[in-house]
C-alpha cells in the first residue's frame, strides 16, 4: 500500500489537503517534522498515514484522555488498530492494551506525557521497535505558550532513552514564532521540516458584541441555533454554574464542565455532550483541548479569554467538519480586570523558573491580554487582526466577520478626542494623579457620582462637555485612542489612563482623527426558515447515524461526520460503488454501513422521485 491508497481506503478521501503530503513524505523519509496547522486542517492524518506504512509502533503523546479516546475510536472504526493508555482504563482494559502492544496487534499507541516514565512503560518501550514519536498539542512544551505543561519537558528525555532514536513529529494549531522555536529546542527536533499551512479557518464567522446584558445576548444567539451543538465558554466556575442553571431553567439542553466538579460528573457531562444527549456545553477553558467532536456549530465566549492563542484554539472547536460555524465573543470591560487578576494571582508556581523568568512570563501574559482586548475593541477586520497576530498578511476585508459585514460608518472624532484628552490632562493637573476610563467618562458626561463631586471634578472645564454622548460611544473612543497610542492604560487592579507623547498630535497639532463606528441597525423581520427536500434526507440520515452510534456506543460523528452526510445528500448513492465516492467514506466504513445508508437513500428517492435527477 502507499499513502494514496491508505488515504482513500481508511479515511475516504481522494486527495491531500494543504501541507499534509509534504509532512507525510518527510516523515517517511526519516526526517523530523513540525506541523503548524489550524484545528480541522487534518493534522492527525499527517502522522496516522505514516504510522500505518512504517515498520514499528508509533507513539502519540497526547495531553487529554478525551482526545485519546476519540482518536482511538475513530481509527478502529476506520480499520486501523490503535490503543490508548491512561488513568481512565479499568484493570481489564489496561491488560488488553498491553497485550495488544506486546503481541504487535496495533500500529498506534496514544499515551499521556505523565505516563512516559512509568517503569512498566519504560520497560516496554525499551524492548519494542518504535518507528515514530508524535507530540500532539506541541505548544504545551513552551513556557511562553498558553497551555504550558511541565510534563512535556520530559518528552525529550524519554526519546533520548530509547535504544534507537525514532522519527519525531510535532503538531499544534497555534504557535507564535517564539513558541515554534521552543518546540524545536525543547523537543530536540533534528533540523525539522516545518510546515505552517496558515491560521485561517474560512468556514468560521467571527463576531464580537458589547451587550449591556450578556445573558439576554446569549439567549438571542441560541434562538438561531436550534438543534445544533455548541460550547459556551465562561471565565469562572461561578459563571459556568450561573449560566448553565439559567439555560436549563429556560428549557435549553445544557450541561456544565469545570475543574471544581467531581471527576465522575465531568466525564458524564462530557459524554452527554459528545454523544449529543446534551446540546450545549457551558464550560471554563478546562474543557475542549483535543475534543474531536466534529459537529460543533457554534462557540460563544461569555467572557473574553486571556490571550489570542486561547481564544483562537477555543473558537476553532467549531466547524471541525468544514461546515459553516459561528464564533461569537460577548465582551465587557470587566473581563479585562478579571483576566488581569487571574494572570497575576493564579499562575502555577514553577520552581525551575528564576525570578526574572517569572517576571518576563508575567509581562508576556499581560501583553497578550492587551492584544486580546484590542481584538475585542477594534473596528478593523476581526479575522485580519487574528491572522496578523500570528504573523500572516491578510486582506483588509474578509466578508466573514461582524466588523466586515455589519456595516460601519467612518466618523470624525477629532473634537471628541480633544475633549477626552483635555479631560485626562485637567484631572491630573487638578488632583496630581490619574484615574480610569470610568471616571473620565463620568466627568465628560456630567455625572453626579458622589466620589466625583467630593473630588471637585465637577468644577473642571471639561465637566459635562460630552453629556449627549452615550457611555458606549465614549468607551469605544477611549479604546480607539488606547489602541493607536494616543493614550496609555496602566497595568494593575485599577488601570488608569494617561497622556502619551502622541497625545500632542491631537491637542497641539490639531491632527484630524476618524474611526469606524457601527451604523444604527433596524431590527430585521424574522423569516420562516424554508426546509428543502434534501434537508429532510439529511435529517433521515442523521437519525440512521444516531441509531448506529447508539448501538455501537460511540459518538455519532465517529460513524460519519455531518459533512459526509451532506455529501451523501448531494450524491444520493444507492449502490456501494456510488457510496465509496462520498467524501469521508473508506473501504471499512463502506463495508460496515454502506448497505444501511444506501437502502435509506433509495427509500427516500422512491418517496421523492423528483429528487432522482
Amino acid at each position: 500500500m502507499d499513502k494514496f491508497s491508505i488515504l482513500k481506503e481508511y479515511f475516504g478521501h481522494d486527495s491531500f489537503r494543504k501541507g499534509q503530503e509534504e509532512l507525510i513524505d518527510n516523515i517517511l523519509g526519516g526526517r523530523d517534522v513540525l506541523g503548524i496547522m489550524p484545528t480541522g486542517a487534518g493534522k492527525s492524518v499527517c502522522y496516522q498515514i505514516p504510522a500505518v506504512l512504517m515498520d514499528g509502533l508509533t507513539i502519540v503523546i497526547s495531553p487529554l484522555i478525551s482526545l485519546m479516546k476519540d482518536q482511538v475510536s475513530a481509527l478502529n472504526s476506520a480499520g486501523i488498530n490503535a490503543v490508548c493508555i491512561n488513568s481512565s482504563l479499568s484493570a481489564e482494559e489496561y491488560r488488553y492494551a498491553f497485550s495488544a502492544l506486546y503481541n504487535g496487534m496495533c500500529k498506534i499507541l496514544y499515551i499521556a506525557p505523565e505516563r512516559l516514565d512509568a517503569p512498566e512503560f519504560v520497560s516496554f518501550a525499551s524492548n519494542t521497535k518504535i518507528a515514530m514519536v508524535t507530540v500532539d498539542e506541541a505548544h504545551c512544551v513552551s513556557q511562553w505558550g498558553q497551555d504550558f505543561r511541565s510534563s512535556y519537558l520530559r518528552i525529550a528525555g524519554f526519546i533520548a532513552g530509547l535504544p534507537d532514536r525514532p522519527v519525531v513529529s510535532a503538531f499544534t494549531a497555534t504557535a507564535t514564532n517564539e513558541v515554534q522555536k521552543d518546540i524545536i529546542s525543547l523537543l530536540e527536533l533534528n533540523e525539522p521540516f516545518t510546515v505552517t499551512t496558515g491560521y485561517d479557518r474560512s468556514n468560521l464567522f467571527f463576531s464580537v458584541q458589547h451587550p449591556d446584558n450578556k445573558y439576554k445576548a446569549l439567549v438571542k444567539l441560541l434562538e438561531g441555533y436550534s438543534g445544533k451543538s455548541g460550547i459556551v465558554y465562561c471565565l469562572s466556575r461561578k459563571n459556568v454554574e450561573s449560566v448553565c442553571e439559567k439555560l436549563c431553567n429556560d428549557g435549553y439542553s445544557a450541561s456544565r464542565y469545570h475543574a471544581g466538579l467531581p471527576d465522575s460528573e465531568r466525564r458524564q457531562n462530557q459524554e452527554d455532550f459528545i454523544f449529543d444527549r446534551k446540546q450545549i456545553m457551558v464550560a471554563t477553558n478546562a474543557f475542549g483541548m483535543g475534543i474531536d467532536k466534529s459537529n460543533v456549530s457554534f462557540v460563544i465566549h461569555y467572557n473574553m479569554p486571556k490571550d489570542p492563542e486561547s481564544y483562537y484554539q477555543e473558537a476553532g472547536r467549531a466547524g471541525r467538519d468544514g461546515e459553516p460555524a459561528e464564533c461569537t465573543l460577548l465582551y465587557s470591560a470587566s473581563d479585562v480586570r478579571t483576566n488581569r487578576f487571574m494572570i497575576e494571582n493564579s499562575r502555577e508556581e514553577n520552581e525551575e523558573l528564576s525570578d526574572s523568568d517569572r517576571k518576563a512570563m508575567l509581562e508576556k501574559d499581560l501583553e497578550r491580554l492587551k492584544q486580546m482586548t484590542f481584538y475585542c475593541t477594534t473596528t478593523d477586520c476581526l479575522r485580519g487582526f487574528m491572522l496578523k497576530y500570528f504573523g500572516e498578511k491578510p486582506s483588509n476585508f474578509c466578508g466573514k466577520c461582524s466588523n466586515c459585514t455589519d456595516g460601519f460608518e467612518t466618523v470624525d472624532i477629532t473634537i471628541d478626542s480633544q475633549k477626552i484628552l483635555s479631560c485626562i490632562y485637567r484631572v491630573h493637573q487638578a488632583s496630581g494623579r490619574d484615574y480610569g476610563k470610568v471616571m473620565i467618562t463620568e466627568i465628560l458626561r456630567g455625572s453626579k457620582n458622589e466620589k466625583l463631586l467630593n473630588l471637585g471634578f465637577d468644577k473642571l472645564s471639561t465637566y459635562g462637555i460630552m453629556a449627549e454622548t452615550t457611555p458606549k460611544k465614549l468607551r469605544s473612543e477611549l479604546d480607539y485612542l488606547a489602541e493607536y497610542g494616543y493614550i496609555s492604560v496602566t497595568e494593575g487592579d485599577y488601570p488608569q489612563v494617561r497622556l502619551t507623547a502622541k497625545s500632542a498630535e491631537i491637542l497641539r497639532d490639531k491632527k484630524q482623527l476618524t474611526m469606524k463606528l457601527p451604523k444604527e441597525k433596524k431590527p430585521a423581520a424574522k423569516k420562516a426558515a424554508a426546509v428543502g427536500t434534501d434537508d429532510f434526507l439529511f435529517m433521515e440520515l442523521k437519525r440512521l447515524r444516531s441509531a448506529i452510534a447508539s448501538k455501537e456506543l460511540v459518538p455519532a460523528y465517529i460513524v460519519f461526520s455531518d459533512s459526509a452526510l451532506r455529501d451523501m445528500c448531494r450524491i444520493k448513492p444507492t449502490t456501494i460503488p456510488q457510496f465509496m465516492k462520498v467524501a469521508g467514506v473508506g473501504k471499512v466504513k463502506a463495508e460496515k454501513y454502506g448497505e444501511q445508508f444506501c437502502k435509506r437513500i433509495a427509500e427516500y428517492l422512491l418517496e421523492n422521485p423528483q429528487q432522482n435527477s
